[in-house]
């Protein structure tokens, strides 16, 4: 903004430093004593030029004037080419003037100036109303002190011979607009917004017909020449425009209002898919720019109508590419907005009934189906997941038939399909734990990995394996998890030899005695039996009436004694019909007793000789026995075969995951997998809350606010006991799939992890060993040559402190390679990585001389040198660290041909990794810089973001700019990050990386608009976490953060994520301390994601103080209305309250 200086300097200079308008001759004769590069009049010295420069400058236009007095003006004046009109800056008024005599004294006033060239102005306070404003100075109502308005430079008369340049003034006392614009002409919407603006004011720039002007690098050629006395920044090829271009830029200059932008577009849209009908990303850009129009109509109707232009556009699309997966899930989605819930349900029947092999659609269609309160039942969304699993794995029957059954290796497109099965699956497990059905979930997994993992050898047809596998499930042998399971194949093989062998004995025993009669006395027995309740009925059948009274007389003392035992208890039953409980902590206590069952039942009961039906069982067995059996008749509908060993790979790991048990990344963060595991997350991981947890610690150490941690928000997972459990249940897991998945170091490092989990839990005193030390012997005795198992027992150790111990392991492995075989030893480099990278983690200081730098480095050097390993005994010489950097360099240019052609592994990311921290340690920071950058490039973009190993690579680098963050400036450290979110953008090691470090260097309001900018590229939960988490640790406004959360939760693809709703909640209780608002929040949770038992506990256990205790009966009510699994009966409560 300018303000005009109270005082002149006498004989005034029309040269500032840097001109907005052409200079006049007497103040070019001033500098053109100076050089020919600096004969511009931006350059002088004169100091007087500086400071005359805002008193020189041209006043502004009078917008009370009339457009047509304008433009007349425009045109009278249209000889002076390329000079700006000078105006006088208006005063601001004391008062209002409506008279008429008045406004006409000003407006001669105001020409007199206007044919003067002198001017003179009072000090005031002036406002100018910018054509092109900021969002921001629009939303906060002044500029922001870091930035720089964005106003530019408007010349938009040179196209119709007039050079002048309007600005525009606006007052804040006062209107100035009120002569010219009738507010009551423009739309309802324009005039409502009064929050900032003036109304009128706000109701012109809001208008539709409202012309904007728009520049463009194609219309540099309009703009005033008064550009020609500026030195370019950056000066490029003059590029000829044609007659036509040159037009449109006059339009542009001239200015288009939003309705002959919406003709425009509609035009350009029109004839792209004219031209190119089966361009898909033409049509769903014509798709979403009908949203764009929608936003901006006031009316219902007319959205409608719009609404209906953009299903027509799509149906178009699809009718012209009905092979389009894209195209079919945005039609589908538009009639979401408009077909109700059982139109829009049969619409996705008939689609999934023509495409029944596409998982995006099926993935899509059970989320509506899940998102759906009306109609939402368990067992409705059960059996549409068991309608997608048989068809998807009928698409992979029918692949494998096309193909030779025992072809090696496996095709590529059946892969994919099979992970795309497993992951089905993995999600219909998550939907019955978070429904409750805990012990299902857990049923379906241990079924699968038994059916597709440890299935017996044989040839088998489908529906014959089914039978076989039933008489497994229906029998009491241990399955995967459990205490002495050894997996069914082995089971089959067992049970036979028993038979065998009881066969065996029966031919003995006849031999030798001359057989058995029991079987013919047992008939008769029977036969008695059925005779004598034959005879039993027909006596029924004469007395039925005296028989029903003196069952009426037995069956009615019982009842009147659990009644008065009722009344003793204080239990009034006839109460309870209408008003069951009338006291909230009741239901507080029954919401603490269903979350400690919920904890502890998560295992299927197991009986001996268990029964193969439900009516069998009769009355032996209770009501809580009876809903944690799972039956063969509850898992037989979701069974399938995988082929593949990445398929059966994928299941043990996400089943490992499920659980909870730490796993090394095995899978891109861009994959089905992770997505689907990110939006479904009812509890932060232990990964990602120990994420969080270093982006509040980097946050409290800088800023002295009080800020929350968001991972405290919810609590933990689980108890101490359930944990203990769990981690006994997956040790036993991960071991007998070791039997299939030999030598796996990812599933070996899984079961050290969980083993220390169970030892910890169960032993309150510590212990001087490592937990998983015993069992890690026991494996390494099984199988000696495991070299990856000695580098992942030596990691544990090193992390359990005992440095001394874990380097001994290492150095056993290393020096044992030689004598391997050739395909063990090309495992080398992940120990070889793994021993430096503990060296590193155990150094205690930055320098470079200390001795585990200086072990770090004679690690590196054999593994670069290709010599045999010597254990640790001095200081690497220079010429072994020459022959090491020689022999990376060999290796890398091996890597990188093979990289080229898109094969990457562990063990050539591992060797990448290794000569990167060499550099590093050896060279600096720069070498290692380069060595990385230079791999990456080797690799397309496209299989960078899918392959794990080089996103593994990615963080790894992305670690060591932080370590040395200091030292280096803000754009080499940001370039990677940059570069890494483009790439990774659903990563979390990133978005910490990035706070940590952007908190140091950057301004808060830069960070946010980052993350604003990263929300709307890349709608995810990793992302509006950390910026949920950023705002928490620094203390951020209630308004902040609420914003967050609810643009968060607007977007159609979050909406149903039971984390951010829980995360809301908790929010509003402990935070911002507003139990209303969440109770409202609650509601609207609940009508999002009513599959969500733990979302509807939440009200029990945090809003007790704002919900009465029949809202809460209701609510219980409904849970069992959409047949949530209830463990608690209230009267049970109310009798231990008794």
């Amino acid at each position: 903004m300018w303000k005009t200086p109270e005082k002149g300097d006498g004989e005034q200079n029309t040269t500032g430093l840097f001109p907005l308008f052409p200079t006049q001759a007497n103040s070019v004769s001033a500098i053109s004593s100076a050089p020919q590069w600096l004969r511009n009049a931006s350059f002088t010295t004169d100091l007087s030029v500086i400071d005359a420069a805002p008193s020189t400058a041209p006043s502004l236009p009078d917008v009370e004037a009339s457009e047509e007095e304008e433009e007349g003006d425009a045109y009278r004046n249209n000889t002076e080419a390329n000079q700006p009109r000078v105006y006088d800056l208006i005063e601001e008024e004391e008062g209002s003037e409506s008279d008429d005599d008045d406004k006409a004294k000003k407006k001669k006033k105001k020409k007199r100036k206007r044919d003067s060239d002198e001017y003179y102005t009072k000090p005031a306070k002036d406002y100018y109303l910018d054509t092109r404003p900021d969002p921001d100075n629009l939303a906060y109502g002044s500029i922001y002190r870091m930035n720089v308005p964005r106003y530019k430079l408007d010349n938009s008369q040179r196209g119709f011979e007039s050079g002048s340049t309007k600005l525009y003034l606006r007052n804040r006392r006062g209107s100035m607009l009120e002569a010219e614009i009738d507010v009551n002409s423009l739309d309802g919407k324009a005039k409502s917004d009064n929050r900032y603006w003036y109304a009128k004011n706000a109701a012109m720039e809001r208008n539709k017909n409202f012309r904007r002007i728009r520049l463009s690098a194609s219309s540099r050629e309009a703009v005033d020449s008064c550009f020609d006395h500026f030195i370019p920044l950056e000066e490029g090829e003059a590029v000829q425009e044609s007659e036509e271009e040159d037009v449109e830029s006059k339009e542009s200059v001239v200015g288009t209002s939003w309705e002959d932008e919406v003709l425009n577009k509609t035009r350009e849209f029109n004839r792209q898919t004219r031209e190119r009908p089966h361009d898909e990303k033409a049509w769903l850009a014509f798709a979403d720019f009908q949203d764009k129009v929608s936003s901006m109509q006031s009316q219902k109707g007319v959205r409608l109508q719009t609404l209906e232009k953009k299903i027509s556009i799509l149906e178009k699309a699809f009718e012209l590419n009905p092979d389009s997966e894209e195209l079919l899930l945005a039609l589908l989605k538009a009639y979401r907005s408009r077909d109700s819930a059982d139109v829009l349900i049969s619409r996705w029947e008939k689609a999934l009934m023509q495409n029944s092999s596409s998982y995006k659609l099926w993935r899509e269609f059970l989320r509506v189906v899940q998102g759906e309160f009306s109609r939402f039942k368990v067992s409705e969304v059960r059996k549409m997941y068991s309608y997608a699993i048989q068809a998807l794995f009928s698409a992979c029957s029918k692949r494998h038939r096309q193909m030779d059954a025992t072809s090696e290796p496996v095709d590529s497109a059946l892969i994919q399909q099979e992970l795309v099965l497993v992951d089905m699956l993995v999600s219909l497990c998550r939907f019955e734990w978070q429904a409750g059905y805990r012990e299902l979930a857990t049923a379906l997994f241990q079924a699968e990995m038994e059916y597709s993992i440890f299935s017996p050898s044989l040839l088998l047809s489908e529906q014959s394996k089914l039978r076989l596998f039933e008489h497994f499930w229906s029998s009491n042998g241990a399955r995967v998890g459990e205490e002495g399971a050894f997996g069914w194949s082995l089971w089959l093989e067992k049970e036979e030899e028993q038979r065998q062998k009881m066969l065996k004995e029966e031919s003995s025993d006849d031999n030798d005695v001359g057989g058995w009669t029991g079987w013919t006395e047992q008939l008769s027995d029977r036969k008695e039996d059925s005779s004598i309740a034959s005879a039993n009925t027909g006596e029924g059948d004469v007395n039925r009436e005296g028989l029903d009274e003196e069952m009426e007389d037995e069956n009615g003392m019982p009842e009147d004694d659990t009644e008065a035992m009722l009344k003793l208890l204080g239990i009034d039953v006839d109460a309870a019909a209408s008003d069951e409980i009338k006291d909230t902590s009741t239901w507080v206590k029954w919401f603490e007793e269903e979350v400690s069952r919920d904890q502890n039942q998560w295992m299927p009961t197991r009986k001996a000789g268990e029964l193969s039906s439900v009516d069998e069982m009769g009355e032996r067995e209770d009501e809580e026995q009876l809903s944690s059996l799972v039956l063969y008749e509850d898992i037989n509908g979701y069974l399938f075969s995988l082929r593949s060993n990445e398929a059966r790979l994928s299941l043990v790991y996400q089943f490992v995951d499920f659980f909870g048990a730490n796993i090394s990344p095995w899978t891109s963060s861009n994959s089905l997998w992770w997505i689907e595991k990110i939006n479904s997350l009812e509890t932060l991981s232990d990964s990602m809350l120990e994420n969080l947890r270093n982006v509040h610690e980097c946050l409290s150490k800088s800023d002295s606010a009080n800020g929350f941690s968001l991972g405290s928000l919810l609590g933990s997972n689980s108890d101490i006991s359930m944990r203990t459990e769990m981690m006994k249940f997956l040790r036993n897991a991960i071991l007998l799939c070791l039997n299939v998945f030999p030598r796996n170091y990812i599933l070996e490092e899984a079961v050290l992890v969980a083993e220390e989990l169970f030892v910890t839990n169960m032993k309150t005193c510590e212990v001087a060993t490592t937990p998983c030390q015993a069992l890690a012997k026991r494996l390494l005795k099984s199988d000696r040559q495991d070299l990856l198992l000695c580098g992942v027992y030596a990691q544990r150790e090193a992390a359990s402190g005992n440095m001394k111990h874990a380097r001994r392991i290492f150095d056993m492995a290393l020096t044992s390679i030689c004598g391997l075989p050739k395909e063990l030893q090309d495992n080398s480099p992940l120990l070889y990585l793994w021993y430096a990278e503990s060296e590193v983690a155990n150094s205690s200081g930055s320098s470079l001389e200390t001795e585990s730098s200086s072990r770090a480095m004679h690690i590196l050097c054999y593994l670069g040198s290709g010599l045999a390993y010597v254990p640790y005994s001095s200081q690497p010489s220079s010429m072994q660290i020459l022959r090491a950097r020689q022999g990376f360099r060999e290796k890398l240019k091996k890597i990188q041909s093979l990289w080229s052609h898109g094969v990457t592994d562990d063990q050539s990311a591992a060797l990448v990794c290794s000569a990167a921290v060499f550099e590093e340690l050896t060279n600096d920071l720069s070498g290692a810089v380069e060595i990385l950058e230079h791999m990456f490039s080797s690799v397309l973009p496209g299989r960078r973001s899918q392959s794990h190993q080089l996103e593994i690579l990615f963080n790894y680098y992305v670690r060591m700019l932080q370590r040395h963050q200091d030292d280096l400036t803000l754009s080499k450290l940001w370039n990677p990050i940059s570069e890494g979110m483009q790439l990774y953008p659903l990563s979390p090691e990133l978005y910490q990386a990035l706070i940590d470090i952007c908190n140091h260097r950057m301004t808060s309001h830069r960070l946010r608009m980052m993350f604003d900018d990263y929300s709307r590229k890349t709608p995810s939960v990793v992302v509006w976490l950390f910026a949920l988490s950023y705002e928490l640790s620094r203390g951020g406004s209630l308004h902040r953060i609420r914003g967050l959360f609810e643009r968060a939760l607007a977007q159609d693809t979050l909406n149903s994520s039971v984390i951010l709703w829980r995360c809301y909640i908790a929010y509003e209780i402990d935070i911002a301390h507003n139990p209303s608002a969440a109770r409202r929040i609650y509601f609207r949770a609940i009508n999002a994601c009513p599959w969500s038992k733990k979302l509807w506990l939440d009200g029990f256990g945090k809003l007790s103080t704002v919900l009465t205790a029949k809202e809460m009966s209701d609510l219980q009510e409904v849970m069992r209305d959409k047949e949530l699994n209830i463990r608690t009966d209230i009267y049970e409560i109310l009798l231990l309250q008794g």
